[in-house]
């Protein structure tokens, strides 16, 4: 674990820097997610009585402390610490990724684009004898046609999303810190003709992390939590949250990823055969003869195989459709690498790919033969022994 260390920091008032060395050892090694906040796990053994900070609070606490790997002088995984465990003189912690605050979280605002808005008339009440005419006027003067419904104003996806975060982080006791890109996706919320608008609002008990969710699905987009020292003195560190427009990442034709060179482990591929799919039907919200539903299909001179999907959280005619060409995407491919374990390598070094990024994988399967394919890189586990997982998706499964 040479040029590792564990940071940790208060997550809350001045952040100050708590401990530069924390004794912990992996049980689960750092994973980022794309669109996700990732995960950490450790054990502190044995009882160390330095756990302790200078205002009498554990160092490690429950939501209340962030912790970073540090390798050779950059933060390649950040959190916030969410559950700790004893087992004897043995602690165990866990921790999330900071977007994984908005679980739970609720929405205690409104927040909807594009309403159907009836306009208020101004002349209700004008016309107690109904005959047509505004009371009392002179010369008299007929009662003006009631105005149109009209469409409200409609948001950008990304101000939506900044919006939740901004409300979360407004809160007292909320505010952990993060910043949002400040571009907008070009996706308004809502249809133009007012008749499916995009709704949260705070009688329905949305949950903030649900919300994100289901927006970047929708539309759909990337997102992806990053850390970084702020200041050249290693003092300060900023926390972001990256936008992809409509996804992070890059073909990477200068990395080269192959059997028997860097791959060490492949896991064992996966024929999509046995989830093969030509038609989806996607169900979402509501019941009965008003549920929300969408058909898409590729016929490809094979037999119709149908797929059928239901998530309530669809309530858009777009967003059906969106979810649907994805499903059909990815029931319609070949052979798939799930992860691979791969060494620091002049092929690709360490920390030289982003989360999102399209890879080549090259690499030998028993019965299968040669595979040439180029993966997604969905997420990545790096770990103490000088290797990395990447989790891999086929880049032809993405719609977008």
């Amino acid at each position: 674990m040479k040029g590792w260390r564990f940071i940790a920091q208060r997550a809350l008032g001045e952040r100050q820097i708590l401990d530069w060395e924390v004794p912990l050892a992996l049980s689960t090694n750092p994973k980022r997610a794309l669109s996700g906040p990732g995960q950490m796990a450790g054990t502190i053994d044995p009882e160390y009585a330095r756990m302790i900070g200078t205002d009498g609070r554990p160092i490690l606490q429950e939501w209340g402390t962030k912790l970073y790997l540090e390798i050779d002088g950059w933060i390649r995984w950040g959190g916030i610490v969410t559950d700790i465990g004893y087992e004897g003189p043995k602690m165990t912690v866990t921790c999330e990724g900071l977007s994984s605050y908005l679980h739970g979280t609720p929405f205690e605002d409104r927040l909807v684009s594009g309403e159907l808005i009836d306009p208020k008339d101004k002349w209700a009440g004008k016309d107690k004898n109904h005959d047509g005419y505004i009371d009392g006027s002179q010369p008299r003067r007929k009662i003006p046609p009631a105005g149109k419904p009209y469409t409200g104003p409609r948001i950008d996806a990304y101000d939506a999303f900044r919006a939740i975060w901004d409300h979360v982080q407004s809160r007292p006791y909320g505010n952990i810190g993060v910043q949002i890109d400040g571009h907008q996706l070009g996706e308004k919320l809502g249809s133009p003709d007012g008749k499916d608008p995009w709704r949260l609002e705070w009688w329905d008990n949305p949950d903030c992390g649900q919300a994100i969710d289901n927006l970047a699905k929708e539309l759909p987009f990337d997102w992806l939590e990053t850390h970084r020292w702020a200041d050249p003195e290693g003092t300060e560190i900023e926390h972001r949250i990256r936008l992809g427009k409509p996804r992070l990442g890059r073909k990477r034709e200068d990395l080269r990823f192959a059997d028997g060179e860097n791959i060490i482990e492949p896991a064992t591929p996966k024929n999509m055969a046995d989830e093969f799919a030509n038609e989806v039907v996607i169900l979402g919200a509501g019941e009965g003869r008003r549920m929300k539903r969408a058909q898409v299909h590729a016929f490809d001179g094979r037999l119709r195989r149908v797929a059928t999907v239901t998530d309530k959280t669809l309530k858009s005619d777009r967003a059906l459709r969106t979810r649907g060409e994805q499903e059909l995407a990815g029931r319609t491919m070949g052979v798939q690498v799930p992860m691979i374990q791969i060494l620091d390598h002049p092929n690709a070094r360490f920390g030289s790919w982003s989360l999102g990024d399209d890879i080549r994988v090259q690499l030998h399967v028993p019965w299968i033969g040669d595979v040439d394919v180029w993966h997604r890189i969905v997420g990545d586990e790096i770990s103490a022994d000088g290797t990395c997982t990447l989790e891999l998706k086929r880049s032809d499964s993405f719609h977008y």
